[in-house]
């Protein structure tokens, strides 16, 4: 990581590591401008005189001349020579023309508050340095002019948004030279050709590029307030436009000497492909969360079927058994609840749990009284599967409320005496979950009459769902066993998917 390496090297002023990773940040920029490699140097801890590459950027517009990455690397006598004077004459340097490992090599000072930080070298074939076509002359025109903004440490700009955001426009995508008045001096081919997307038909060279932009702009959407000052290139900032299902976006860099403004760079770039898939995206994200709060209100329509129908049922065997499923149906529905409420593929499974722990403690007899308590944290599971983890969870708390704390045998009364009602007798559930890697696992213990060790775990149908959950929807294990201090314990092992 560069901060660690600037720290290495005792750069540690918060200020001066933030300009550098600007610097860094922005500087393909410039290495495609210049079709070059830019490499920056910052001096050697404890070794005066030396050097030490912190970073480097090859150009996507040309050759690297180093097929190595250089980062690490310490300067040679040489290089070390160029880099002090760059830092002592506070101006871009060139290397001397019999240099041979240096030669068309420049300096440029990383000036920042008036100080050197840092060196940038730029590094560039022999025929990427003189003649080429016009578009390749202003290229490096824009190259230079940034850099010798740098060694004034007026570049990169504190102002400008920091953060790429999709459809950041480069180099290649489109560049627009603009004067100082806002004229447009230079136009790439592609640049002309994004204004002619927006609808222009004619040259843009020579003419005011917010006077041609402004003619295209859809009126009856909202248009950027920082519009304007993108298209006269005041201001570093960055804007978007539309016209009829063409979006533009537009990055404006002002060119500065000696603190007045000489003019500006825009790079435009089409992006209207991107803002389409964008809209879908954001489309089926608001399709799939209303689907879970209809499937949610569906499942909630069936629990109160369910609580209906068993209100008619005269057999107690009935009736607990529509109760198990209203449970389930209902724990389903916490799930999709929680995933109506955002977009991501995740969800907080904490809050699922406990709310499926809320749903058990009606299972215990009247004579305990049920703590129920998670302990530690499942953070966010993949919404693939949650139902299958809240569901088993839930099954194996009631399981153990159900079994694990089972109503006394009722003692005969003597004639003539009225049985009395018993004490409630304190009675525990703990989920204790641990995440380790991508596995979790999760203890479902209590501390109650503890397994049959005849029957083991039993083979009832809450039993058969767990196992098949835990087993075939989250490809993991179950076992039970016996807990020393008294009760049962179930053990979860699961695999965690990454979405």
């Amino acid at each position: 990581m560069l901060t660690e390496q600037l720290a290495a090297e005792g750069i540690v002023d918060g200020t001066d590591v933030e300009w550098l990773h600007l610097i860094v940040g922005d500087w393909q920029l410039i290495a495609d401008l210049s079709f070059a490699d830019l490499v920056l140097w910052v001096p050697v801890a404890g070794e005066p005189g030396r050097f030490r590459i912190v970073a480097h950027c090859r150009p996507t517009t040309g050759t690297t001349v180093y097929p190595h990455d250089e980062v690490g690397a310490l300067s040679t006598p040489a290089e070390t020579e160029l880099l002090e004077r760059a830092c002592g004459e506070a101006a871009v340097v060139a290397a001397p023309a019999d240099a041979n490992e240096l030669a068309g090599a420049e300096a440029i000072p990383v000036v920042r508050g008036g100080r050197p930080i840092a060196v940038l070298t730029r590094h560039s074939e022999e025929q990427r340095r003189s003649g080429g076509s016009r578009l390749e002359r202003n290229y490096r025109s824009c190259a230079n002019a940034l850099l010798a903004m740098i060694a004034e440490g007026a570049f990169p700009d504190l102002d400008a948004p920091s953060g790429a955001r999709r459809g950041e426009p480069r180099v290649g995508d489109g560049l627009i030279v603009l004067n100082r008045e806002g004229r447009v001096r230079y136009a790439s081919p592609n640049g002309v050709s994004v204004i002619h997307r927006l609808g222009h038909d004619g040259e843009i060279e020579g003419r005011y590029l917010a006077e041609v932009v402004s003619g295209l702009v859809d009126q009856h959407r909202p248009v950027d307030e920082s519009l304007p000052l993108v298209l006269t290139g005041r201001a570093p900032w960055r804007s978007e436009i539309e016209s009829g299902r063409i979006a533009v976006s537009l990055r404006a860099i002002p060119l500065t000497r000696a603190g007045l403004r000489t003019g500006a760079v825009v790079l435009a770039r089409d992006i209207s492909e991107i803002r389409r898939r964008e809209r879908e995206l954001f489309s089926r994200d608001v399709m799939i969360r209303e689907m879970h709060h209809r499937v949610k209100n569906n499942l909630q329509t069936v629990s109160a079927l369910l609580r209906l129908q068993e209100r008619r049922m005269s057999s107690g065997e009935a009736r607990d058994a529509l109760q198990e499923a209203m449970r389930r149906v209902s724990i389903i529905a916490v799930v999709h609840d929680a995933l109506s409420q955002g977009i991501d593929a995740t969800v907080e499974f904490d809050e699922i749990v406990d709310k499926g722990l809320r749903l058990t403690p009606e299972l215990a007899g009247p004579h305990v009284e049920i703590s129920l308590r998670r302990t530690g944290s499942f953070g966010s599971i993949s919404s693939g599967d949650a139902t299958s983890l809240a569901l088993a969870l839930t099954e194996l708390v009631a399981n153990a409320i159900e079994h694990g704390f089972p109503a006394p045998a009722a003692e005969p009364a003597e004639a003539g005496e009225t049985p009395a009602a018993g004490e409630r007798r304190p009675a525990h559930v703990w989920v204790s979950p641990e995440r380790t890697g991508e596995r979790l696992r999760v203890v479902v213990a209590d501390d109650g009459a503890g397994l049959d060790p005849e029957r083991g775990p039993g083979t009832g149908l809450g039993t058969q769902i767990v196992r098949t959950l835990i087993s075939t929807d989250l490809a993991g294990t179950i076992e039970w066993r016996a807990r020393e201090e008294g009760g049962t314990e179930a053990i979860i092992d699961v695999p965690l998917r990454s979405d």
